[in-house]
Order: structure tokens, then sequence, then C-alpha cells
């Protein structure tokens, strides 16, 4: 009966990372995407293979919760230093009606400018905040293009392998989620 009990602590280890985030290692959602960036270029998870990847649901227009995600992102690579190189942030638009290409091409500039925003179509958004389990919903305004959007705040880290690792809580500290991805980062050879 004992023999199998020393496998059942390995989680408890001192070893055993211990992160800030929400570990969702072995998540059976969050597996992926196809979806074309701001250039207009088709992307895939498989595209940053090599890279560590954090992945935010936002739109432009919004007034607090994305530009200062936005700005933690640039800020948490500024942190990283030279790893920081190693890390790619997407920024998924949940307002595809308003952000066109351009202005999330701007958008992405005024944050970093390796930062990539993803453009789905409405069908597409649909699916993709289904598969990541990402709420969003309009909300109208005083006039019909002055609606904001509510949405999920938060960000997808995954491994420098394209797995679904982390879930950074909005407001986390920058400092807490680069010694967290610091964590996930294989050593430089």
């Amino acid at each position: 009966m004992m023999a199998g009990a020393p496998g059942l602590f390995v989680a408890c280890s001192p070893n055993a990372p211990q992160f800030t985030a929400i570990d969702i290692t072995g998540a059976d959602y969050a597996k992926g995407f196809a979806l074309t960036d701001h250039n207009g270029q088709a992307r895939t998870l498989q595209d940053f293979k090599g890279k560590i990847v954090m992945m935010f649901f936002g739109y432009t227009q919004c007034p607090d919760v994305c530009p200062t995600s936005m700005a933690e992102m640039a800020e948490i690579k500024r942190l990283l230093g030279k790893d920081g190189e190693r890390i790619q942030c997407l920024f998924v638009t949940v307002d595809p009606e308003r952000d066109t290409p351009e202005m999330l091409k701007e958008y992405m500039a005024a944050f970093d400018p390796t930062f990539l925003a993803l453009v789905p179509t409405p069908e597409q958004l649909a699916a993709v905040a289904k598969d990541y389990k990402v709420y969003y919903k309009k909300v109208d305004g005083p006039t019909p293009t002055s609606y904001t959007m509510d949405h999920t705040a938060g960000s997808y880290v995954y491994d420098t392998t394209g797995k679904l690792r982390l879930f950074t809580r909005y407001g986390t500290k920058p400092e807490l989620t680069a010694a967290d991805l610091k964590q996930l980062l294989p050593p430089t050879p």
C-alpha cells in the first residue's frame, strides 16, 4: 500500500515551482487558437514555440483594465531584462466591431512594439472565448458607438513548449508575475 505514497507528495516538494498566479497546468481548455494578427498574418500558438506567451482579452477603448494590463505586461518584459525577449504578449480584442487592425497596431506600439493583437471575426471571438472560458459582453452606452465591453480580466500564460501553465489575475504586481515567468523559462544555453 505504501509503495505509491511517495508520488502523492510531489506537489508538496520544496523543488516544485511556487507561483503567485493560479497554476492551471493540465487544464483541458485554452489549448490554442488560429486567428489573424493586426498585420494580417495568420497566427497559431505554435508560431511562438520557444517563447512564453502571455495572452490577454480586451479592447482598445477600455478606460482602465486593458491599458493597465498592457502596461504591466510591458513592465514584466522590462523586469526580465534580456529574458524579456523570450516573452510574447498577445492581445485578443473582444470588440472586433470597433478595433480595426490599424487601431490595434497603434495600440500595441504604445506599450511595446513586439506585442501582437489578434483580430477575430465575431464568430471566431465567440468560439475562442468559449474555449478559453472568457466572459465578454457589450454594455450599451448613451450612443450606439459609445458602448463598453465587460470582460474577463487576467492573462493566460503558456510555457516555451506551448503548454498552458498559469492564469494571472488582474492587478498582480509585475514583479510577482515576472518571478513566475522566470520559473517557466528554461536556462539559456
